[in-house]
């Protein structure tokens, strides 16, 4: 496709160049794995001696860039946002939550193994349940400020009571009125504790409040969710500062796993996933700069999406989205996550580049049924998880029609590396002081200082080359979407030990990101289903594994029709379908 012709589709697209280079597997890392007592007084050691802090730093390999041949002739891209253009007809629609315009919400499967957005709307119309009864149901369950805390009162930072029993009430009303907003009138949802919620405070998973007990504005994503009429039952629980991949936080507690309670749920977005899994709400709004929307989707058994780069305004939140982090939604179904995200992903005219993305719609017309395998780096995973993807990606190609494809990306092993170095870097401006950290994140952040600029800007022409080779792939073929196990993993299950003081495991956590690390360092969009479950190596229960999708910038909505025929081979191919944990709370009887 001429460049010309691109630039009138899309703002900022990286220039279409393909680099054909050979796959290498990166060595085993060879990172201690420390916990416990040993953990606390190292992480002091490391946080006070800058060269113990080198050490690790080189360690963990970061120097490699600096060999990279590839790179040298390169230009650094400091931010993978790229714009669809608008088009004619990519007006706002109407309303984004008309009950009309949503008719796969509301299909009824005959026995719904879990409630989704459609079943509390349902409800709702019949008169059976009003949103008051679900607000008074469920805060005895998830409130941490009464002396006996609620079973999932751990899930969650915060929740105020009042606030929720306000917003039932006048949801309540509209209902009894017959003037419902819209689907999502009177549904209970939660948020990640790293977005701005007037009259919460904001801890990111730390003990330090962010918000300096100032009484802050609403982020936009969640503010467009309460127009809406949802009700915002609480903020949720996250891996401090969202550096890690479990979820374990010594501070806040850590969630559980709703399919095994001796597994973790993933992180950062653990709380969100937990309460989604465990039926409390249908959807969540989470954050993602390394996979952490998808990774607790995937551990958890859920759906969710990491859009496009600046898709989702969290305004006003500053230096929030940095050049790796995104807002999406986690849901029970594809049908929720639709709703979820053409609501939150609503343009915001006060900041960019939100406001120059076209409003979210429904895909329609002809789509290209393209998948394109990786072969060398997808079979880095596990066993269970390659014949779970594989089942799956059988389905697709056999009753929906997809051709699947052979692709090559450059230079992962180094894009890894890359993605890692930049979020570190990134997080280290988010922290007031070291030493309030808890000791894994001590020791994280404290490496991640000694970073040198030269490293930063060779892990930028790093980013620049995969984008422009992606691009290249893109444009070769339309439609496409690469696919890969979400994690290599299934699952992480929980030693006890690693409770009280957190843990340093960086080698799982390299795993865990394997694949993930790609769509946050290129801007691109990820669609992340679950396609399988096998038995826990600990605990009572399944394990789940997923599927991602990755597609080209701004391509939410084909990937989204991606993930509702994801979701058909749950039901129609998997055998047993998708099974309900046994931990899952049935909300609308309670």
């Amino acid at each position: 496709m001429a460049s010309n012709d691109l630039n009138a589709r899309f703002i900022n697209y990286p220039i279409p160049q393909p680099l054909h280079h050979p796959y290498e597997a990166p060595p085993p890392p060879q990172n201690p794995v420390i916990k416990g007592s040993v953990l606390h007084y190292l992480s002091n050691l490391v946080a006070a001696v800058p060269f113990v802090q080198s050490l690790l730093w080189s360690n963990a390999g970061f120097g490699a860039l600096r060999k990279c041949k590839e790179i040298v002739a390169a230009d650094t891209r400091l931010d993978p946002t790229v714009i669809p253009i608008q088009q004619p007809g990519d007006e706002a629609p109407a309303s984004y939550t008309d009950i009309s315009s949503l008719s796969r919400a509301l299909l009824d499967n005959g026995k719904p193994r879990f409630y989704t957005i459609a079943d509390f709307h349902n409800a709702y119309k019949s008169g059976e349940v009003t949103p008051t009864d679900i607000a008074e149901a469920l805060l005895p369950l998830i409130r941490r400020d009464i002396a006996q805390r609620g079973p999932h009162s751990t899930s969650f930072t915060e929740s105020k009571v009042e606030l929720v029993k306000q917003a039932a009430e006048a949801s309540t009303k509209r209902w009894k009125a017959g003037k419902p907003l819209g689907i999502l009138d009177g549904v209970p949802f939660a948020v990640k504790d790293d977005v701005n919620v007037k009259g919460y405070k904001r801890h990111a998973g730390t003990s330090r409040d962010y918000t300096k007990g100032q009484d802050v504005e609403t982020s936009w994503c969640v503010k467009k969710v309460e127009e809406e009429g949802a009700i915002l039952i609480g903020k949720l629980n996250m891996h401090e500062l969202g550096s890690d991949t479990t979820n374990n936080n010594p501070i806040w507690g850590t969630p559980l796993n709703p399919y095994n309670n001796k597994y973790y749920t993933g992180g950062s977005s653990g709380g969100v996933a937990s309460v989604v899994g465990h039926g409390i709400v249908p959807f969540g709004i989470g954050s993602d700069g390394g996979g952490s929307i998808r990774i607790p989707s995937n551990y958890c058994g859920l759906y969710g999406l990491k859009p496009s780069h600046g898709r989702v305004s969290s305004r006003p939140l500053p230096g929030s989205m940095k050049s790796v982090v995104v807002r999406g939604p986690i849901a029970t179904s594809m049908a929720d996550l639709e709703v979820a995200y053409r609501v939150l992903a609503q343009p915001d005219p006060s900041s960019f580049p939100s406001s120059h993305f076209s409003p979210p719609r429904p895909h329609t017309g002809p789509r290209n049924k393209v998948l394109g395998i990786y072969k060398p780096w997808f079979d880095r995973a596990d066993p269970p998880v390659q014949q779970a993807c594989n089942a799956a990606l059988q389905y697709l190609q056999s009753e929906l029609g997809y051709q699947v494809i052979d692709i090559s990306i450059p230079l992962l092993r180094e894009g890894q590396l890359a993605h890692a170095m930049t979020i570190l870097a990134e997080g280290v401006d988010l922290t007031h002081s070291i030493w309030d950290l808890t000791p894994a994140n001590r020791v994280l952040l404290s490496v991640a200082t000694r970073t040198p600029a030269i490293d930063f800007l060779l892990a930028q022409r790093v980013r620049n080359v995969i984008m422009e080779h992606l691009a290249h792939l893109f444009q070769e073929h339309p439609g496409l979407v690469i696919v890969t196990p979400t994690t290599p993993n299934a699952g992480w299950p929980i030693e006890d030990a690693d409770l009280a003081c957190g843990m340093s495991n960086t080698n799982m956590t390299l795993k865990n990101m394997e694949y993930v690390w790609l769509a946050n360092f290129t801007g691109v969009p990820c669609i992340q289903f679950p396609v399988g479950y096998v038995d826990g190596v600990k605990g009572q229960g399944k394990v789940p594994i997923g599927l991602s999708g990755q597609g080209e910038w701004g391509s939410e909505d084909a990937l989204i029709e991606f993930g509702f025929d994801g979701e058909k081979w749950v039901h129609e191919g998997l055998e047993g379908g998708k099974p309900r944990p046994e931990g899952w709370v049935d909300v609308l009887k309670l």
